[in-house]
């Protein structure tokens, strides 16, 4: 039911974003085999900020709410389209662009690195005005969301998600400051995992905001348990060539020869 009516409604915006990140993919192949790589540069930057737009407008659509009939998808498709999401959209590109510089900063030295130093400290400014705005106008699409946030069962879970996304706002700057490596990564992640948290503290127990639960949209009792078991098999396997992965491409980059370890 959720993949049905989420993606009939938000449609457009989800094969923009796949759009956008195949178009990403196939420059950066072209890039790499190219003469002139300024184009491809170019176009590896656009795609990239039109799968991130996307993926915003997706978000923002989906906290706007959906028009559901029967278990159906009941609105149009333009129904995403509105000030709210194109507002998250915005706010999704300098969110990205600060995870990208603290993790630059971890992978390179000199130059490279002091400009993403920069970029981080900057792009985190916008990011802490942007969940300002998004905190602020998201109860506005769902009047029932304060009333969940104060509730006697809930007031003391939500509101610390915004408590840790501020003492890490606090932690990001400080170490921003003393030119740390990892921790800027850290805490940027920590913000986003707060942001995320925080959102479906307040969404819960709907699943389809405005109406649909989570209990009203589950699948068959014996469906979630196969389901549940392939993703035990299969989590532990992705987990650890994800991990190979980050252990094989460790250490800074250096431009003479590519990777190297920082030992």
């Amino acid at each position: 039911m959720v993949y049905g009516v989420l993606f009939s409604a938000l449609y457009i915006p989800l094969l923009t974003f796949i759009f956008g990140l195949v178009f990403r993919g196939v420059a950066f192949e072209f890039r790499a085999n190219a003469a002139g790589k300024k184009k491809w540069d170019l176009a590896f930057f656009l795609g990239s900020l039109v799968a991130t737009f996307a993926q915003g407008l997706t978000l923002g659509g989906y906290l706007s709410g959906t028009k559901v009939a029967a278990g159906h998808f009941a609105g149009g498709a333009l129904d995403w389209l509105n000030p709210f999401s194109l507002m998250v959209g915005s706010a999704l590109i300098p969110s990205y662009m600060l995870l990208g510089a603290t993790y630059v900063i971890i992978k390179t030295t000199g130059p490279v690195q002091e400009r993403a130093y920069r970029q981080a400290f900057w792009s985190a400014l916008f990011v802490a005005a942007f969940m300002i705005v998004v905190s602020l106008w998201t109860p506005i699409h769902d009047p029932g969301i304060p009333k969940r946030w104060l509730s006697s069962t809930r007031i003391y879970f939500v509101w610390v998600f915004p408590l840790l996304a501020a003492v890490a706002f606090l932690l990001l700057f400080r170490s921003l400051k003393r030119r740390r490596e990892f921790m800027p990564f850290a805490c940027s992640v920590l913000i986003f995992l707060s942001g995320y948290l925080g959102i479906q503290s307040a969404v819960y127990p709907y699943v389809i905001p405005p109406g649909v639960t989570v209990y009203e949209a589950a699948a068959q009792k014996e469906t979630l348990l196969f389901t549940l078991w392939g993703v035990c098999l299969v989590l532990p396997f992705v987990l650890g060539y994800t991990l190979y992965y980050y252990w094989v491409f460790r250490g800074k980059v250096a431009r003479e020869s590519g990777y190297h370890e920082k030992y």
